[in-house]
């Protein structure tokens, strides 16, 4: 399981960093601390981009073992704006929330 979460931080990190040839943005802040059983990024560029995330695992030992991902990222649009998203990505899925995301209600 160590070598699992080493390497979904590193493919997280790999899409985070991968920009076109013609981007100018520096890597302003880059932390990461990579545990037995969780890890912890925060990356901050010049453009105005930021991405925290932090992953656990809960049940060890099980074989309900997971990771449970939290975190959230910052962008500024084309019309200026900075958008946030949080999210929660856990047994239930990939689960982010933003002021400029559309919230659909659940049918029970």
């Amino acid at each position: 399981m160590k070598y699992t979460i080493a390497i979904v931080f590193a493919c997280l990190l790999a899409v985070v960093l991968a920009a076109p040839a013609d981007n100018t943005a520096e890597i302003l802040r880059l932390e990461s601390d990579v545990q037995p059983e969780g890890y912890k990024f925060a990356l901050e560029t010049s453009d105005g981009k930021t991405h925290q995330e932090e992953g656990q695992l809960k049940d060890i030992g099980t074989e309900h073992e997971a990771i449970v991902v939290r975190g959230s990222y910052s962008f500024v649009a084309d019309d200026g704006q900075t958008y946030t998203v949080n999210y929660v990505a856990d047994e239930n899925g990939f689960q982010p929330e933003g002021a400029h995301l559309p919230n659909v209600p659940i049918a029970n």
